[in-house]
């Protein structure tokens, strides 16, 4: 499936608006979060649980390395459960002063390499963020909106969106798209906007949060040790 971007839209402002139009309504619709990683989700649910009732759905079945996809998952649950102690202490660091939250819940996904490897078929060999990227976002995504339509959930969206690497047009077309195939509604966002990225890191520090230097797949590690070999023979 080739994606075609024709005009540029500010997600960031877009989630706003959604945002905006929830407070006046005085209400926390029931959000599921699809998660890459602890470090990306950091600022997300930060951000979000002041507006939204979330459960993380913790889906990668391309993280190809078994200890690693056991770390992440594992951190991914060690930052929910320090979000969730804030919540049982009172304590909303990093939120608005009248701002309260709810826990956070997480569902943890088949963790089928399997599933990865017949997506991006033939396509092992394409530069990080091409083709093969778009294919392993569309398993991620439409696998979040059939959840999203099982479990009856209001909204579904990505953390993958605050990376500086990963194009926030693309994941949105993506998850509109699912939204349309499967129902429930796609949530706009840019999460690497308004210094989300730079909180992501802050909020990685202060929980000490185990940050990886490739995105997942054995083919965005390979990439990342050459481009890391090429690095120290020009220095």
């Amino acid at each position: 499936m080739k994606w075609i971007i024709m005009n540029k839209v500010n997600y960031a402002k877009e989630l706003e608006k959604k945002i905006e139009e929830f407070q006046k309504e005085n209400r926390y619709p029931r959000l599921l979060l699809h998660a890459c990683c602890a470090p990306c989700s950091s600022y997300c649910l930060e951000y979000l649980r002041q507006y939204f009732d979330i459960t993380v759905f913790f889906y990668n079945p391309n993280i190809m390395n078994e200890p690693e996809y056991v770390k992440r998952v594992e951190e991914e649950k060690r930052l929910i459960a320090e979000y969730n102690r804030q919540v049982e202490d009172g304590n909303f660091e990093g939120m608005n002063s009248d701002a309260s939250a709810r826990k956070i819940e997480i569902i943890e996904g088949d963790h089928n390499v399997g599933d990865f490897l017949s997506a991006v078929k033939g396509l092992e060999q394409c530069p990080e963020g091409g083709d093969r990227c778009t294919k392993c976002f569309e398993l991620r995504l439409e696998e979040t909106a059939k959840l999203t339509k099982e479990k009856n959930f209001e909204y579904f969206t990505t953390t993958l969106t605050i990376s500086p690497l990963k194009n926030a047009d693309r994941l949105n077309h993506i998850g509109q798209e699912m939204a349309k195939k499967y129902g429930g509604s796609f949530l706009p966002s840019d999460f690497k906007k308004k210094n989300g990225y730079k909180r992501s890191i802050e909020l990685s520090h202060k929980f000490d949060l185990y940050r990886q230097d490739f995105c997942g797949c054995e083919f965005s590690r390979l990439q990342r040790e050459r481009e890391k070999a090429e690095k120290v023979k020009t220095n």
